[in-house]
């Protein structure tokens, strides 16, 4: 038993991706926007690991980890940000924010 077919899976990252980047379109709360981005991110490593089972390499499942390990990166320097704008009562708003100082 294989499972679905590959169009399933690139049907479902895609609607993940576009799901992301409405949200990182429309919303303002930069917690909201980093989530976002973890969704189109997931998406792109649905069609990876999708793509790599259609062709029975494990290539794409090589660069999915890659993914996930940038994707944790970016999650922990984001809320990193996050937190520190919180802390000194800036606005949290993505519009409003044109540069960072210390």
């Amino acid at each position: 038993m294989r499972g679905p077919d590959v169009t399933w899976y690139l049907a479902v990252a895609g609607t993940l991706f576009a799901t992301g980047a409405l949200g990182v379109l429309l919303r303002r709360s930069p917690l909201i926007v980093l989530l976002s981005i973890e969704i189109m991110l997931n998406g792109a490593n649905l069609a990876l690991i999708a793509f790599a089972r259609a062709h029975g390499q494990e290539d794409g499942q090589i660069f999915a980890l890659a993914v996930m390990a940038v994707a944790a990166s970016e999650v922990v320097v984001g809320l990193g940000l996050i937190v520190a704008m919180a802390r000194r009562r800036l606005d949290l708003d993505v519009d409003k924010l044109t540069a960072l100082r210390g």
